[in-house]
């Protein structure tokens, strides 16, 4: 900035030097510096001086006089707005200004409170409704049956549906239509209160009516009856197949193993030696490898005492006699179960020509040889257990050993025959057979 003032401004007026006379003397900014001295002085707070002691006429000497306010002009009736609830309004007319929270100043940059948890009132299914709806209600107390009783009031009975239902029947049972109402709010618990009131006794009608409605009708009873009548044989049934498919077997072996331990016994001791036997009685082993089969041949086929108890009965009356394995010509015939009490013969139909079948007595081992079978046969045909049986290959008599038994399975309908020839008879002084050892 120039420290010489200009003698004229841009329009080419010249300065007068008494019109700036109040800012000190004439010439005072003429000296280097001094117009910036003025400047800094003016711009010191504490340099202002006081109203009315500003040497420049510009500033007033005391404090301007407030202007008039204009009259208020009569404004035309507005319609007033209806008034609306304001939530945020209301809160904050009722707790003040709310202070904005940390999360609404910084946003998603504001670290994770963990607020603590306020205890939850405990939930009531029958009157969260009321509740959610207003929070500040204040629970109305229960009427007291004694005070509506000193008032002249019938008490009113606690009705289905809880405190909800009893406060909605209250709301719509004012006015005139107040008992219907309020029937209808509380239908369910009003119909079956006036049947058990106990100051209401049902008719004698309608006591008979509820007697027969309680009791079953006969085509019930009959169902119930067929019912249980199914169901108890269907267990007799089950029962029975147990009994015949796992307890005869289990009981079969028992006696059969009995049987043979008490007949090796009796050789031991010299008794049992080939003769004529009693019915029952048992004489042998039958032992067949291949099926791992060891039992006791009885003298007889007589169901109870000798089948049934797993053994093996020898054909020996009447028409079906046939001869001992000690025999020099003839054929050894035996029969034995397929199913159940033991089932000695169930797998007889595996054998394959050339499979060992031996015969243990007291004193020697005979050794038959499988040489044909037949799958099925009438009972009635008892010439398969002939010297010479048709169809089993032989065409002259020999020395030969029949097995029979029942087919299909579990049924008696039909016979099996296997059929072998013996190509060994061997002292038991020579030791067993190699049949039996290997």
């Amino acid at each position: 900035m120039t420290a010489l003032r200009p003698e004229r401004d841009s329009s080419g007026v010249p300065y007068d030097d008494d019109q700036y006379a109040s800012y000190g003397e004439p010439g005072a900014f003429d000296q280097p510096g001094a117009f910036e001295a003025a400047v800094d002085h003016l711009a010191d707070p504490l340099t202002d001086p006081l109203p009315g002691q500003h040497p420049s006429p510009w500033f007033r000497s005391g404090p301007a006089e407030p202007e008039p306010l204009p009259e208020p002009q009569p404004q035309p009736e507005q319609p007033q707005e209806q008034e609306w609830y304001d939530p945020e309004g209301y809160a904050r007319d009722w707790y003040g200004v709310r202070e904005p929270t940390y999360e609404e100043l910084y946003g998603a940059y504001a670290p994770q409170q963990q607020q603590p948890q306020q205890p939850q009132p405990p939930v009531d299914d029958e009157t969260v409704g009321l509740r959610t709806a207003d929070t500040r209600r204040i629970a109305e107390p229960e009427p007291e049956p004694e005070l509506e009783r000193a008032r002249g009031l019938e008490p009113e009975r606690p009705t289905e549906g809880g405190r909800a239902a009893r406060r909605r029947a209250a709301k719509k049972g004012t006015g005139k239509g107040a008992g219907k109402a309020t029937g209808q709010a509380t239908g369910q618990a009003t119909a079956p209160r006036a049947a058990t009131d106990s100051a209401a006794p049902l008719s004698r009608v309608e006591a008979r009516r509820a007697e027969r409605a309680r009791k079953p009708s006969a085509g019930t009873v009959i169902s119930r009856g067929l019912g249980e009548v199914f169901i108890t044989v269907g267990v007799l049934m089950l029962l029975f197949v147990t009994y015949q498919l796992w307890w005869t077997n289990i009981r079969a072996h028992q006696q059969a193993n009995g049987a043979a331990n008490d007949l090796q016994e009796e050789w031991a001791k010299g008794k049992g030696k080939p003769g004529a036997f009693e019915p029952g009685q048992g004489f042998a082993l039958l032992h067949i490898p291949r099926l791992d089969v060891v039992v006791p041949i009885a003298e007889g086929i007589d169901k109870s005492k000798v089948l049934d108890r797993g053994m093996v009965g020898h054909y020996n009356e009447g028409s079906t006699k046939t001869a001992m394995p000690d025999a020099k010509k003839g054929n050894f015939a035996v029969a034995g179960h397929r199913n159940t009490h033991g089932e000695p013969f169930r797998y007889i139909n595996q054998l394959e020509p050339g499979d060992p079948i031996i015969v243990e007595t007291q004193d020697k081992y005979f050794v038959y040889k499988m040489a044909s079978i037949l799958p099925q046969t009438q009972p009635s045909n008892t010439s398969v257990i002939g010297p010479v049986p048709p169809g089993s290959g032989f065409t002259k008599e020999g020395r030969y050993i029949t097995l029979t038994t029942c087919t299909p399975e579990f049924t008696s309908k039909y016979r099996m025959i296997v059929w072998g020839k013996m190509v060994e008879e061997r002292p038991r002084s020579k030791g067993k057979p190699s049949a039996l050892v290997n």
